[in-house]
């Protein structure tokens, strides 16, 4: 009996070791695209403001890129939002970039130049906007922050695009009503702190690194916007369109919060590129980008929110040849 069990062990073991192989060629197949070798060379990758989330996701994409290709050479920039990302990999002075749905639509309606060569890779998160006061100041609404000082972002920032389209929507001029600052998350917490500024805009993931620091050592309050001026915002038409009402989570800032969620309005991020990209780089990248999301996102919250069901919707841009090429493969 000892031997028969033996010869029949012998013989199962070839077996055992071809679904083995068929496994790992499956996983293969996951992982790397199949038959090609990784993309070398360099790219420049437009992030955002140092304190911003797009910059501290931008490194850690990096990171992730290097593992699967560890022969591409990856350039991050630094910028002031949105905006300048957008026109940045339109003009060809960076080869990929994350922007809010709301900054393409307007750079595309504006004619910005090379506007038509835009295309999407994936949609990745939403941002929040995040109108910031002291805790005990007397400014309860947005309309009441006219005659204050207000931070509303950088001239070239996604922040300065949604702050000026809220305070008309709040019948606020930006230029007239209020004293407008151009902070960024980089300085307006800091000015915050000092009462230089009474409230500042910020529109980022959630949460942001600049306001949970702000709001370790000083306390502060998140002003309302509510569902009425979201709807105000929808009449105008065109890019407004990609902002829906939503409220910030408790768990957000929980020390600010107090286990209460806050009306805001949100808008979904993109992974931007160039028609002219090329369409195996770009498939690579793509696959980087959804595959790393469990790993970044136990560092960057809001990248747990990318998902391959939603990532194809790119609107307003279509989807670069390389990342369909990719939602294909993985198509079920």
């Amino acid at each position: 009996m000892p031997q028969l069990l033996r010869r029949l062990a012998r013989r199962r073991a070839p077996r055992v070791a071809a679904v083995g192989v068929v496994a790992l060629g499956l996983l293969l197949w996951w992982l790397l695209p199949l038959g090609e070798e990784p993309p070398r060379g360099t790219i420049t990758f437009s992030t955002g403001t140092p304190s911003g989330v797009y910059q501290v996701y931008g490194e850690m994409l990096r990171t992730e890129f290097r593992k699967d290709m560890p022969d591409l050479k990856v350039r991050l920039i630094t910028s002031d939002g949105s905006q300048e990302n957008v026109a940045r990999v339109a003009r060809g002075e960076a080869d990929f970039t994350i922007a809010a749905a709301d900054a393409v639509e307007t750079y595309e309606l504006n004619g910005g130049a090379g506007a038509g060569r835009l295309r999407g890779v994936a949609r990745l998160y939403d941002d929040y906007v995040q109108l910031v006061v002291a805790r005990d100041s007397d400014i309860r609404s947005v309309a009441d922050l006219r005659g204050k000082r207000v931070a509303i972002g950088p001239p070239e920032s996604g922040v300065r695009l949604i702050a000026d389209r809220v305070l008309k929507a709040a019948g606020i001029d930006a230029e007239r009503d209020i004293t407008p600052e151009s902070d960024g998350i980089g300085s307006a917490p800091g000015r915050l702190k000092r009462g230089a500024i009474d409230a500042f805009f910020w529109s980022g993931g959630l949460p942001t690194d600049g306001v949970r620091q702000l709001a370790d050592g000083f306390a502060i309050r998140f002003l309302p916007i509510q569902a009425d001026l979201v709807a105000k915002l929808h009449r105008d038409g065109d890019a407004t369109r990609y902002y829906r009402a939503t409220s910030m989570p408790e768990s957000a800032y929980p020390t600010v919060q107090n286990g209460a969620a806050v009306p805001t309005m949100a808008v979904s991020n993109l992974l931007i590129t160039r028609a002219d990209m090329d369409p195996e780089l770009t498939e690579w990248l793509t696959r980087t980008v959804i595959k790393s999301r469990d790993g970044i996102g136990a560092h960057v919250h809001s990248a747990q929110l990318v998902d391959l069901r939603t990532a194809i919707y790119t609107d307003p841009l279509q989807l670069h040849e390389g990342a369909r090429n990719y939602y294909r493969s993985v198509k079920p």
